[in-house]
């Protein structure tokens, strides 16, 4: 049996009364519109509800699923202790998707709990849910760091699961919408914040969920968004079926966007295997980018298809231009799969004989040694974009007016710490945010006296 139906949900703790005091009454269409959803539940009797939640456990590359029979919770930590959780999990379908991800070796599974309480991410639309129907078990899912396409992808390993163990499910998708939608808002306005609002209730609307892939990491950061990757994988939980999509309502009267909508999957529909599609799009977007790629970008991808298929370094090719043969220059080599980074080494000054062989090195590294990152497999290659970055020498400055944040980079230094930043990264927007990420970098202070250089890049893509 498919997954019967799903939600698209808030968590603003405010909306439960003991915690509200009265204020959840800004929110009385979002409160309405939560026991219109627990209603549907409850006449759907399902057997299994899967609850993704931004706040449960969080990896930047693993999909947590909390394990173990049961879990509690409350919101003590919102002033209302009186309001608890005692909740069955259905260890029969957290034993399926862990198979299934282990059988495609994607990353999910139920390693790493740090805190089996429940999150308020999963209690607030339990809350409602519980006050019109209490016979189900629980599946709680976590986010990740890793892309949209991913997060889609572990959606339809969930729909899998449910299918293959005959399970009666709901998903709900618990997320906020923007965090920037009004200056006396949590985090104050962002032109993107209601700009985010109003695409994503707009694709929800229409079951667009092709759509919801698209949105750009950058973009998603600025809105300060928090619930679309929770959306992605419900969306992905439908995938390739036809679905009958209801918004009930959207409010921003707290500064957060909350956004409620149902989704009833009824026939498939070989037309909505909307990941299928988006890959196949990124992939020809990536064949054609390849054709145009420079001789520099060319050797920076080479190396590291040779290093990651054969962990064969390349010598300098007899293509290499001129420049790469014999001028010396610091080189980064940055490394992007769906939109999000995947490795990024390099050298702010030259440490090979030439620029040639300050790429090839620096790709080998930023593809299996940038410690914030798992080695780059080979599935991966035919979907990374790769930059590189040729520096020129860095000079000192007085002060950070003497920056600007598309046209230099910066390094940051106090003692023996250095910190570096490149120009025009997507997301760095002030002087202020780059010199600040990359006094971060380096493990610096805001108390420590600092240190500045700038320098230019001339940047391969």
């Amino acid at each position: 049996m498919p997954i019967v139906a799903a939600y698209m949900v808030p968590h603003p703790p405010m909306i439960i009364p003991q915690v509200g005091r009265g204020s959840e009454k800004q929110i009385t269409k979002t409160i309405r519109a939560y026991e219109a959803v627990a209603a549907g539940i409850a006449g759907i009797r399902p057997e299994t509800i899967i609850v993704t939640s931004p706040h449960a456990v969080l990896y930047a590359d693993y999909f947590h699923i909390s394990p173990g029979e049961e879990a509690t919770g409350d919101f003590g930590r919102f002033r209302a202790p009186e309001v608890r959780f005692a909740e069955k999990y259905d260890t029969e379908l957290v034993k399926a998707i862990c198979a299934l991800a282990k059988g495609k070796d994607f990353p999910a599974g139920t390693l790493g709990e740090r805190d089996r309480r429940l999150d308020h991410g999963t209690m607030v639309p339990l809350y409602f849910v519980k006050q019109q129907y209490t016979g189900f078990r629980l599946v709680r899912v976590g986010l990740s760091g890793l892309s949209n396409a991913e997060h889609y992808e572990f959606g339809q390993i969930i729909r899998q699961a449910v299918e293959q163990t005959g399970r009666k499910a709901v998903l709900i998708a618990s997320g906020d919408l923007s965090h920037k939608l009004q200056e006396y808002g949590p985090y104050g306005f962002a032109e993107e914040g209601p700009e985010y609002d109003r695409r994503i209730m707009d694709a929800a609307g229409r079951a667009a969920f092709g759509e919801m892939l698209t949105f750009e990491e950058s973009f998603l950061d600025k809105a300060a968004e928090c619930g679309h990757r929770s959306f992605l994988i419900m969306a992905g939980a439908l995938d390739g079926m036809n679905v009958e999509a209801k918004v009930y309502t959207h409010e921003d009267v707290t500064g957060v966007g909350y956004g409620i909508c149902s989704f009833r999957p009824t026939e498939p529909n070989g037309e909505r295997r909307f990941l299928e599609r988006y890959r196949a799009e990124q992939e020809e977007k990536l064949r054609q980018r390849r054709e145009r790629e420079d001789p520099y970008v060319r050797l920076a991808r080479e190396t590291v298809e040779s290093w990651v298929l054969d962990r064969k370094t390349p010598g300098v090719p007899d293509w290499a231009t001129a420049e790469m043969k014999q001028n010396r220059a610091g080189v980064f080599v940055s490394i992007h799969k769906d939109g999000k980074l995947r490795g990024c080494i390099g050298t702010f000054l030259p440490t090979r004989e030439c620029i040639a062989k300050e790429i090839i090195s620096n790709a080998v590294s930023a593809s299996t040694r940038d410690p914030r990152f798992d080695p780059i497999g080979p599935e991966e290659l035919k979907w990374l974009e790769i930059n590189v970055d040729v520096l020129s020498t860095p000079k000192p400055i007085g002060s950070k007016e003497e920056l600007d944040v598309k046209r230099y980079g910066v390094i940051v230094s106090s003692g023996s710490r250095r910190g570096l930043l490149l120009p025009d990264l997507d997301g760095v927007d002030t002087v202020d945010e780059q010199v600040d990420i990359a006094r971060r970098k380096a493990g610096i202070r805001e108390q420590d006296p600092i240190t500045l250089e700038r320098f230019e890049v001339v940047r391969h893509v």
